[in-house]
């Protein structure tokens, strides 16, 4: 069965009982508990359901986003985003105030941290606040602004504004393109602003990218690459690059 057809079976089944368990949807199914537990996750990250342990259930009419639409890049790199993630929440202290911007792979944080408690997590990102809305041990603060539909962020002034009196420990970040000589670059021009005040709330940069990202030159020039405190990264990251980055005084994490 194909994955795609496999998550509809499995968001219908939850749709209809209320909920489900991974054990049950793995007998249901005839696949690991693990690629049930990947499943979920994916389709959590869209705000058809709500991850719990020991499986997931339909989304309460008190939730902050109900339905959300599959985001770009979504379907893409989703083992190494899960990879990424989870190495990056190991990076999040006990009492710490962190950033997450928004995009698929910093969704992929925000999904290894659901169970942390004493963290707040400023975010401009929809999926994001969506994503740890139910976890108890942490506080969020959403920025604000107007709408970008593509990634479900909030960017424009009135977040920009909102972020001059906040200071964070880290800048979870994600981008469209790394590249030694361009640096770190995005899509959209709107977004200039808005990634420069969000970079100005902490001395401390983590950009999260998958291979892909590498060697990009996207439309806006964001910041230098050596902006960047850490790049967490897959393995299948270009050697070459990895290497002319690390020259340039950046820290990079492969996992």
């Amino acid at each position: 069965m194909l994955r795609k057809e496999r998550q509809r079976q499995i968001y219908k089944r939850i749709e209809e009982q209320g909920k489900a368990t991974v054990s049950e949807l793995a007998d249901q199914l005839n696949v690991s508990q693990m690629t049930i537990r990947r499943d979920l996750q994916d389709i959590a990250a869209q705000g058809a359901v709500e991850r719990v342990h020991g499986g997931a259930v339909t989304v309460g009419k008190g939730q902050l986003i109900s339905r959300l639409p599959t985001l770009e890049g979504h379907d893409e790199q989703v083992d190494a985003k899960r990879r990424i993630g989870e190495s990056v929440a190991n990076m999040v202290a006990e009492g710490e105030t962190i950033f997450i911007g928004a995009g698929t792979t910093t969704l992929a944080v925000a999904e290894a941290l659901k169970d942390r408690h004493n963290i707040s997590v400023v975010t401009n990102a929809l999926t994001v606040a969506n994503t740890l809305a139910s976890s108890r041990g942490i506080t969020i603060m959403v920025t604000g602004g107007f709408l970008r539909s593509a990634n479900l962020s909030l960017v424009g002034y009135p977040g920009e504004r909102n972020l001059q009196d906040v200071r964070a420990n880290k800048v979870i970040s994600g981008i469209r393109g790394i590249d030694p000589q361009y640096g770190l670059t995005s899509d959209d021009l709107q977004e200039m602003k808005t990634n420069l005040a969000i970079m100005s709330i902490s001395k401390t940069l983590i950009v999260v990218a998958d291979h892909s990202k590498f060697g990009c030159v996207a439309a806006s020039r964001t910041a230098p690459v050596n902006a960047a405190s850490v790049i967490v990264t897959d393995t299948q990251a270009p050697n070459e690059m990895v290497v002319e980055l690390r020259k340039r005084g950046v820290t990079i994490i492969q996992v």
